[in-house]
């Protein structure tokens, strides 16, 4: 289940001292133009295995238009998928699965308890619970808007058959 104790205190983090922006970003995850999830990274404690950052929501994001009509929500799977890419970005950072690429490997206990609209800051912070290298990690992670729990959950990252996928494409071609 998750808890309602904060993974890490936005208040207690420079916004403006960035680890990672865009660029380094893309260094580590693949994901690219609607799909970067991701403004920045703010917080990293390899001690703890706690990172920590942030989406900025604007009118432009690819969902705005009919999720809803003139009522704008984040998605809730969008608020997940940008917290795999956070803790993709960290397993990669620090190989902490070794493997060429992280895929989705599962969600459990999410909750969902605000929205999210344009205009929101989305700081989301993950902790890695479990990492086993080439089978699995799995973390806990909670998005907050202003001083407000907006979703949490527990999220599983598994290595992705690059090659395999790969092979399949140049196949059907």
């Amino acid at each position: 289940m998750a808890s309602k104790e904060l993974i890490v205190d936005p208040s207690t983090i420079d916004m403006t001292r960035l680890i990672a922006d865009i660029e380094e970003i893309r260094k580590y995850n693949p994901q690219r133009f609607e799909m970067e999830q991701l403004t920045a990274i703010v917080h990293c404690d390899t001690e703890n295995n706690i990172c920590a950052g942030y989406k900025d929501i604007s009118r432009d994001e690819f969902w705005v238009r009919g999720h809803m009509p003139n009522m704008p929500l984040m998605p809730g799977v969008i608020m997940c998928e940008a917290a795999a890419q956070l803790a993709s970005f960290y397993t990669q950072r620090y190989d902490l699965l070794k493997a060429f690429m992280v895929g989705f490997g599962g969600l459990e206990n999410v909750r969902f308890r605000d929205p999210v609209i344009p205009g929101d800051r989305l700081f989301i912070a993950i902790k890695l619970m479990k990492a086993r290298p080439r089978r699995m990690i799995i973390c806990r992670f909670q998005g907050m808007v202003r001083d407000t729990v907006v979703v949490e959950g527990v999220l599983k990252g598994i290595p992705l058959p690059v090659e395999a996928v790969g092979e399949l494409l140049k196949a059907e071609n």
